[in-house]
């Protein structure tokens, strides 16, 4: 089998869980013997194009001449079996799903975030959960609020990008949703039910738990959304020391305030932007790890990280986390705690996971293994590419 899989990578300077999972799935997919076509594109890219290709850029969410010339060469010399998206912008633009298609090409999109009606992606602005163009045909809040990059200029053309390519996504062949609520916004968006896979993402498994650490790690990028604030207000409310340590991973727009707690309090420890080997360090100091998030999360891979290496998890109970958790009515044993997104909830959950981390780490690791591990993700999604059928048309 032939797979081509698409990808625009975001900046190096922008930690991005998605980078690092399409990664891992081409090795996934490569390893399970699928020959893999990559069509990467990296918004790096962007500093050193031509004046030409600079005074293109603004159209290229909606059409991308080159991205669709190199993607018809690939298609006519390798001929795939199926073209396998996940970001388009800005340099490949979803005009790719009819590109492939005008070539016989079944497409699958995977969905990492809410962009087929949110210009940011988030549905979060202004510190706060926003849905303002939830069922509208053109995203003029998005305009008015400068939801994309701060730029009313930018927002219209994401907006109208948005707009434009309504039908171009209702025509993609198959959509993964990466949790049961990225279903349910496919769903409201139009999307048929029967056209939907939920298949979650995988890490590679890293071998048996080591012995539970002590107190919590919040692993992620420091941004508002992410829950760094909710999750110290909650620390704030209990004694220095109580809890046990307070480790926080990671680099963003809130380093200072995770650097001015831990200057203050014994119990909090800044680690800042970690590599692999740091990561693996964190989360065998730590019992618990938490996901504070304040906005609809997809799917939080420290999540995955956590269960892989035996640590059960607090999140909050928004977008994803539930479903990951196994707290979404699945009838899964949850592994983990989900509370309200307010800090009196996540105060006085930090005090139980604290107390019941040990009884949940087996549970957790038992859900990394059913539900998360490559060999479990990797049969799904060949399973999806096995089912494909010819393209609709754009």
């Amino acid at each position: 089998m032939k797979v081509v899989v698409a990808h625009n990578r975001y900046r190096q300077a922008q930690p991005s869980g998605e980078n690092i999972i399409v990664d891992l799935e081409i090795d996934q997919l490569t390893a399970a013997g699928v020959e893999v076509l990559p069509f990467l594109r990296s918004s790096d890219e962007i500093p050193s194009m031509s004046k030409a290709g600079k005074a293109l850029l603004p159209l290229s969410p909606i059409y991308a001449p080159k991205a669709q010339q190199d993607l018809t060469r690939l298609i006519t010399e390798h001929r795939p079996d199926v073209l396998h998206l996940h970001n388009p912008y800005p340099l490949i633009s979803p005009w790719i799903v009819r590109t492939a298609h005008r070539h016989g090409v079944p497409v699958v999109q995977t969905v990492h975030n809410y962009r087929q009606v949110c210009s940011s992606g988030l549905y979060f602005r202004d510190g706060k959960i926003c849905q303002d163009c939830r069922g509208k045909a053109f995203g003029l809040p998005a305009v008015v609020n400068r939801c994309y990059r701060d730029s009313r200029a930018q927002s219209a053309l994401m907006a109208t990008t948005l707009a434009v390519h309504r039908p171009t996504w209702k025509s993609v062949d198959r959509y993964i949703a990466l949790t049961s609520a990225i279903k349910d916004h496919l769903v409201d968006y139009g999307v048929p039910a029967d056209r939907i896979v939920v298949k979650p993402n995988a890490i590679p498994d890293p071998g048996p738990p080591a012995p539970l650490g002590d107190g919590f790690l919040f692993l992620g990028r420091l941004s508002p959304e992410k829950g760094l604030g909710l999750l110290l207000d909650a620390w704030r409310r209990h004694p220095d020391g109580a809890l046990g340590p307070l480790r926080i991973a990671g680099d963003g727009e809130l380093r200072s305030l995770a650097e001015e707690v831990a200057a203050n309090r014994s119990d909090v420890e800044f680690l800042g932007p970690l590599d692999r080997d740091g990561v693996r360090r964190a989360l065998r100091a730590s019992a618990v790890v938490v996901a504070a998030s304040t906005w609809h999360d997809v799917l939080p891979t420290v999540v995955i990280e956590a269960f892989a290496a035996g640590r059960p998890a607090l999140g909050t109970a928004l977008g994803g986390i539930p479903y990951l958790l196994g707290a979404d009515g699945s009838g899964e044993v949850p592994a983990g705690w989900v509370v309200p997104a307010e800090p009196a909830a996540m105060s006085a959950a930090l005090a139980v996971a604290r107390a019941g981390a040990a009884e949940l780490s087996a549970v957790a690791r038992s859900r990394y293994e059913r539900t998360f591990h490559p060999d479990v993700v990797t049969k799904q999604l060949l399973d999806v590419y096995g089912n494909m059928s010819a393209p609709r048309s754009a």
